[in-house]
């Protein structure tokens, strides 16, 4: 059984587009508010999809750990993650999935549009090569949010992460423990390129990484 889950945060605006749109793709729809102060939450029950919610916002690795929670707890056997602020096509579900038939790991790789702030293309590619380095799992794309796994490999990378040290900490425990991956190319489009990661976000995950919290 296949679950699709999408943490959203104050993604009032935009959660009703990408369900419906995921919804052509996947019949389990696990939308995780967390703790949105807008009305993300109200926009997402009336789409028949199961919407969970965060009473206080906790970080997008909580609202992820949440939904991969309720997903394994209802028989997923493979399971895709996205964001909800429609920077990822759900067109692209059905080439996650088939890579799941051969792969435990499917990592979106992003093709980086110019319109990517300078500073995340350096950390991204700083923490890509780092992952690389210190525990031997190639990826292209370190900090992609579009990525699927099956739900034995769930158990092996579950992560501790509530905030966006999630994407990292994945690819860590994957290195670990040997997990076959593959990268699936995809396209994404930054319509504010102030969301998601920030630098500050950045200097903590290298921070990590460098401090060899999880080594």
């Amino acid at each position: 059984m296949d679950f699709v889950i999408i943490p959203a945060y104050n993604e009032g605006t935009t959660i009703s587009a990408v369900i419906t749109k995921t919804k052509r793709y996947a019949a389990n729809i696990v939308v995780v508010d967390d703790g949105s102060t807008d009305s993300t939450f109200e926009q997402a029950q009336p789409a028949g999809i199961i919407a969970l919610r965060h009473q206080v916002n906790l970080g997008k690795g909580a609202a992820l750990k949440t939904g991969c929670e309720y997903a394994v707890q209802h028989g997923a056997t493979k399971i895709i993650v996205m964001d909800a602020d429609g920077q990822h096509d759900p067109k692209e579900i059905p080439r996650f999935l088939q890579a799941l038939d051969k792969y435990d790991l499917a990592l979106g790789s992003r093709q980086i549009p110019t319109s990517m702030p300078l500073v995340m293309k350096i950390g991204n590619r700083f923490i890509s090569n780092s992952v690389k380095i210190l525990y031997g799992l190639k990826v292209d794309d370190s900090q992609c949010g579009f990525r699927a796994f099956t739900a034995s490999a769930y158990a092996q990378i579950r992560w501790e992460a509530q905030d966006y040290f999630v994407e990292t900490e994945i690819l860590i425990k994957a290195g670990k423990k040997r997990l076959q991956h593959t990268q699936v190319p995809i396209e994404t489009i930054y319509a504010d390129k102030y969301k998601g990661t920030t630098v500050l976000d950045g200097v903590m995950i290298i921070a990590k990484m460098l401090g060899g919290k999880l080594w």
